[in-house]
C-alpha cells in the first residue's frame, strides 16, 4: 500500500467539507474516510433532538456530495486497488456510508461456538456472523490503547523493512 494516502486525499477533497483533517483508516479491502462536519448553529432543547439535528445534517450531507465523493472514490480505487467508503461525524454523531462487510472465513471450536449461539439466543446477536462481529467490536473498545500500540509497532518494523537491503 503506498504510503501517500491521506496526503492524496488532503490534496484531492474540497476544502469546505470538513472541518478538520479527516481520520482515514486503510485496511487490505478499504479505506475509510471519516470527516468532520461543520457544528450546529441551532441549540436544541434535548439530547435526542440534537442528536436527530446532526443525523440530519449528515443525511444533508451525503445526499449534497454523493456525486463528488463517487468521482473521488472511482479515482481512489483506481489508484490504491481498495473500495473506499465515507462517514462524517457531527458533535455526538458519527456515521458510515459504502462500507463494505467482508466475509472472514475462520474455525471455532465447541465452546466459542457455544458464546456466539448464547448471544445469539439471548437477542444480543442475530446470527452467528453478528454475534462475531460484536464480539470483535467489544474487543476493540477495551483493547483500543493495546491494539493501537501494537500498530504503531507494526507500522515501524514495516520501516525498517523497507529500509532494508532487497533481495
Amino acid at each position: 500500500m503506498s504510503d501517500d494516502v491521506t496526503a492524496w486525499f488532503s490534496g484531492r477533497l474540497p476544502d469546505t467539507w470538513f472541518t478538520e483533517k479527516p481520520v482515514i483508516t486503510v485496511d487490505r479491502e478499504e479505506i475509510l474516510l471519516v470527516g468532520t462536519l461543520p457544528a450546529l448553529a441551532e441549540e436544541f432543547p434535548d439530547e435526542a433532538a440534537t442528536a436527530a439535528a446532526e443525523s440530519g445534517r449528515i443525511a444533508r450531507w451525503r445526499e449534497e456530495t454523493r456525486e463528488h465523493r463517487i468521482e473521488i472514490a472511482r479515482q481512489a480505487e483506481h489508484r490504491y486497488g481498495r473500495k473506499v467508503a465515507w462517514g462524517a461525524r457531527l458533535g455526538g454523531t458519527e456515521e458510515l456510508f459504502t462500507t463494505l462487510s467482508v466475509p472472514v472465513m475462520t474455525r471455532l471450536r465447541q465452546p466459542e461456538r457455544r458464546t456466539l449461539d448464547t448471544l445469539v439466543d439471548a437477542g444480543v446477536a442475530r446470527s452467528r456472523s453478528d454475534a462475531l462481529a460484536w464480539a470483535v467490536r467489544l474487543v476493540g473498545k477495551h483493547a483500543e490503547e493495546w491494539l493501537a500500540d501494537l500498530r504503531t509497532a507494526m507500522t515501524t518494523v514495516e520501516d525498517l523493512r523497507t529500509k532494508g537491503p532487497n533481495l
